[in-house]
């Protein structure tokens, strides 16, 4: 489904036009589709089919709690790694039944919060962390529902910052020592073994990895069946690729219809965990040309484009290397463009040399033309920060021609809120 589509060569989304939003809410601002996340989330519904799982979206993507509730409301169910994603489903009216709580650095309290929630499952990352859940379980009377993630050491062949499945990596156990913490699961009576899960990476393009790793896992799932240990569900986890550019990822219907075949002879319950899939291509950034500053010797040079956005609202491209497409909001007529169609990077404010969104865009640009950066509904607004000290953009819903504004622009005051003075004395 196409996020954006153009009428009489202006941008919209949905019913609403870009230009109109960013003149009543400025720029920068991220602006979503419910449209487009709607049809992400019933496409891979469909694609299971008949097969008994559960779409538990991963909040690390996009944790607007607007986003959130509309995916409780469709059904969803919630992948969090940490005490605040864990609330903001709360607030967003997620069911405690339908939640996972990943990540490797559970802290007592958030252990405390997700046991005293009856959430759905607990997924393990170490054996220090299962004796601590025990010993929380144990405190506070209560039998913890567990599952643990396994590292299968499988290349999800993709950016090493977002791979997860490599013995390299911070996560997971490996499988050899999940088979002795298993058995010691079974054997407590404040333990209660679910499932089993992974996930290798992020933006896999690949199918054959994931199908790797789900062979991989129902394997483990035959050893604990013969040592006695009854696994109810399997947890892909999420990583399926989206297009920013040039990619092609495979057809997410491919992927269901190859796990539903391999899980045909298990009696398992499906969880996958999608974010990036859901929500990346339902989202853009907003922003405007402040500056043009072309190259002084076109041979050698860079033309940058100087925009309102930076680094610190967008920071993909600078951690990642990632990629985005640039769309100019509305095109510009050949008597009022100030220059000719150049490769322009588009540079921000921040005082940084990473700070870029994008390289090498060929536009005819003016000074106050309006862009929108695409594919930015994942981790974007989520990464943002106050460097520099900016003030984190507004977030905005658009349902057909209504416009929401699920988050303010913040303010200094909002920033400096939570800080204060001391006494201070010359030496």
């Amino acid at each position: 489904m196409s996020l954006t589509k153009r009428k009489n060569a202006d941008l919209w989304i949905e019913s609403v036009s870009l230009k109109s939003l960013a003149d009543k809410y400025g720029t920068p601002a991220y602006v979503y589709s419910e449209a487009a996340i709607r049809h992400q989330y019933q496409a891979m519904q469909s694609a299971f089919g008949q097969q008994r799982h559960q779409i538990c979206y991963a909040v690390k993507a996009n944790s607007n709690i607007g986003v959130l509730a509309m995916l409780a409301n469709m059904g969803a169910g919630f992948d969090v790694v940490s005490g605040g994603e864990l609330e903001r489903v709360l607030r967003a009216g997620g069911d405690p039944k339908k939640i996972v709580f990943s990540g490797v650095g559970k802290s007592v309290a958030e252990l405390d919060f997700a046991l005293k929630l009856d959430i759905h499952c607990l997924n393990v990352e170490s054996h220090a962390e299962l004796l601590r859940l025990e010993e929380r379980a144990k405190l506070l009377g209560i039998i913890a529902p567990i599952s643990l993630r396994i590292n299968p050491d499988i290349d999800a062949k993709t950016h090493p910052y977002i791979s997860t499945g490599l013995s390299e990596n911070k996560f997971g156990i490996t499988p050899k020592a999940a088979i002795d913490l298993y058995a010691y699961a079974d054997k407590s009576e404040f333990l209660s073994v679910q499932g089993i899960d992974c996930h290798i990476g992020s933006q896999i393009t690949e199918l054959s990895p994931l199908l790797e790793a789900a062979r991989f896992m129902l394997d483990m799932v035959d050893h604990l069946q013969e040592m006695g240990i009854s696994i109810t569900h399997l947890n892909m986890g999420g990583g399926v690729g989206v297009n920013y550019l040039d990619e092609k990822p495979f057809s997410i219907r491919d992927y269901a219809s190859s796990l539903v075949k391999l899980l045909e002879n298990y009696n398992l319950d499906l969880l996958v965990e999608p974010g990036r899939f859901l929500v990346a291509n339902a989202g853009l950034l907003l922003t405007s040309v402040e500056y043009l500053k072309p190259a002084s010797n076109p041979t050698t040079g860079r033309n940058f484009a100087i925009v309102d956005a930076a680094m610190n609202d967008l920071i993909r491209p600078a951690l990642y290397q990632a990629q985005h497409r640039v769309e100019q909001v509305s095109a510009l007529d050949d008597a009022s463009a100030l220059t000719t169609e150049l490769n322009w990077d588009l540079v921000g404010p921040v005082c940084e040399s990473a700070d870029f969104l994008a390289k090498n865009c060929t536009l005819k640009l003016e000074q106050g033309a309006l862009l929108a950066i695409m594919t930015a509904g994942a981790y974007g607004f989520v990464q943002s920060s106050n460097y520099n000290s900016r003030n984190r953009a507004p977030e905005i819903i658009i349902s057909k021609d209504e416009t929401h504004l699920v988050r303010r622009r913040e303010t200094i005051n909002d920033q400096l809120a939570l800080e204060s003075t001391f006494p201070c004395t010359l030496p």
